[in-house]
């Protein structure tokens, strides 16, 4: 039971603002999240790792030299949104570029990915790094799409260290999927956590029970099975983990491992202490040396009631960015070298940026964007009541009141960067943060993304040919399918869109976007309307399943009505 809140909406921002006000040598509160109260060395990459609250010390417990640069906290087991997770980047950033670190979960890949194409149609150097330690959620050869939970603690731990002893950028990304690869977590539940203000948990397991195989936004174990002593249960735990132990060899790993036996939140400490007692002598036993273990709270569930083992199979790199140095609010070890860490004086704001200088002929590119984004807001709203419909048979009916927002949004927000002088790049950044904020959703998300990416082909100092517009559709097209995951034949947008893509390649001959753009808009309305004999598997049609069977996909649909309308606008 959660007992102390005001509002539960505040709840996650309050926990926020209490953690800077107890720890203002480390954090400070920026929209979103927090950053370090120092500043970020010039030309350091800055880690930025990040998710919902409710899982504390995760993420903001880890801003601090050796490890996070700054952590957007999204509400309670919700993924932070993309303004967010742009937000503390920005202020974390300063000329090293980004690493992006969060929990495998659909809804941080789709956040951060968006926040990533923002930032990288800026300019700024993006990696991300998807925790995926969670044995259960998927199969050995499947590693990096399965979900993360403890893990993220050693993986953003030896990140930071490599950071902060010099690491550029692609070092750093190397480093942390060599330590997300070599990392495996399995846990245990015993009852589900209680959000703030709710009267009950998210799950319960039976009384002699336990959930195996947890997550840590309130699911429940893939099976149930007797509770056994504190020795069967770290038994179980070890057998488990050891089983995708590598092979031991020279050069690489030894035998050598960093343990982390982690309780959820209701587990207690002297129970965990039980725990690691056998399991260290069950790591004995199969000849591993445990190398720095941690055993208390690490990443949480708010108070649910379970605990989890991770080992990091260790070769002798992982092992000194696991062993160095690290100081934040929740985790410390060793002594920082004396480096002088000037307090921050200033935080970029949102709406603060003045809008970069532009040519003339990039404004008059801009210009005949907005037009477009006007024609979208316009046919959006005229077909809202049938993608409504659409989506009410096939899904959860909002898909055309979201395209009708997110596209009156982003059409404001243009019309806005016009007046502001804006060139084609800015327009284009600022609709697509607008469209994604004023949608919400998937599919806003994927519409805000689609246009910042068409954004980062333009160019605020030089106008627009055919090739830039066909480019531009091409790069928005990428964006989508990179970060909604989709292929074609799972029922979503990306069944109109990819064969929409590759018709335009073909038919693009170098000086006429309008009329590759028309054809292809054909091949995407019959892509679309094909969809309707497909049993849905993603997106939001997937929980009808085979009751999807008759209806096309409502995403598939809007994508090429508009793809039609834009290739007529252009003629």
């Amino acid at each position: 039971m959660t007992y102390l809140f005001n509002d539960p909406a505040d709840f996650a921002t309050e926990a926020v603002a209490g953690l800077a006000l107890s720890h203002p040598e480390h954090v400070a509160v920026v929209h979103g999240g927090v950053v370090r109260a120092t500043e970020t060395p010039k030309g350091q990459p800055a880690l930025v790792i990040g998710g919902g609250s409710g899982h504390y010390p995760a993420f903001a417990g880890w801003v601090g030299p050796g490890m996070g640069h700054g952590a957007p906290c999204g509400n309670i087991f919700s993924s932070p949104s993309a303004s967010q997770v742009y937000s503390v980047a920005r202020n974390a950033e300063n000329g090293g570029g980004v690493v992006l670190g969060f929990g495998n979960y659909a809804g941080d890949v789709l956040h951060f990915g968006a926040a990533a194409e923002k930032l990288r149609a800026e300019g700024v150097d993006v990696r991300i790094i998807k925790v995926s330690d969670d044995i259960v959620s998927n199969s050995p050869e499947n590693h990096r799409d399965r979900r993360g939970i403890a893990g993220d603690l050693p993986v953003f731990k030896i990140a930071g260290a490599a950071i902060e002893a010099g690491a550029d950028l692609d070092e750093a990304e190397r480093l942390a999927w060599k330590a997300n690869d070599a990392t495996r977590s399995f846990g245990v539940a015993f009852d589900g956590p209680t959000l703030p203000g709710a009267e009950d948990a998210l799950f319960h397991v039976p009384d002699g029970q336990m959930g195996v195989g947890l997550g840590i936004h309130g699911e429940p174990g893939v099976r149930e099975e007797p509770i056994g002593t504190a020795d069967d249960i770290a038994a179980m735990l070890v057998e488990g983990v050891l089983a995708e132990q590598p092979e031991r060899a020279e050069g690489g790993y030894q035998g050598r491992a960093a343990v982390l036996v982690n309780g959820l939140g209701t587990v207690k400490y002297e129970e965990l202490f039980v725990v690691y007692a056998k399991v260290a002598e069950l790591l004995e036993q199969a000849g591993i040396t445990p190398v720095r273990p941690e055993v208390g709270e690490l990443v949480t569930s708010l108070d649910m009631s379970g605990l989890s083992l991770t080992l990091v199979f260790l070769d002798e790199e992982l092992e000194q960015h696991w062993l160095a140095p690290v100081d934040t609010p929740a985790f410390h070890r060793g002594a920082m070298p004396p480096v002088d860490r000037p307090r921050r004086t200033s935080f970029w704001e949102a709406g603060a940026d003045e809008t970069p200088a532009s040519s003339e002929e990039s404004r008059a590119a801009a210009a005949k964007v907005a037009g477009v984004l006007e024609l979208f807001e316009s046919v959006c709203a005229r077909e809202e009541a049938e993608l409504g419909r659409i989506d009410a048979i096939a899904g959860d009916g909002d898909h055309g009141q979201g395209m009708a927002y997110g596209s009156k949004g982003a059409a404001a927000a243009a019309r806005e960067a016009l007046e502001a002088g804006a060139g084609a790049r800015t327009l284009l950044v600022r609709a697509g943060e607008a469209w994604s904020e004023s949608a919400g959703g998937t599919s806003g998300a994927l519409w805000g993304a689609a246009l910042i990416a068409a954004g980062s082909v333009f160019d605020d100092q030089a106008g627009a040919e055919p090739r830039t517009v066909v480019d531009a559709v091409d790069a928005g097209i990428d964006a989508v399918q990179r970060l909604g995951g989709a292929q074609v034949g799972d029922k979503t947008m990306v069944d109109a869109a990819a064969p929409f893509r590759e018709a335009l390649d073909a038919a693009f001959t170098g000086d006429d976007a309008a009329a590759a753009i028309l054809q292809a808009a054909q091949v995407a309305r019959e892509a679309a309307d094909a969809t309707a004999d497909i049993t849905a598997t993603l997106g939001r049609s997937r929980v009808l399943g085979e009751k999807s069977i008759g209806t096309p996909d409502p995403g598939a649909i809007s994508f090429s009505i508009l793809m039609k309308e834009l290739g007529q606008h252009l003629s």
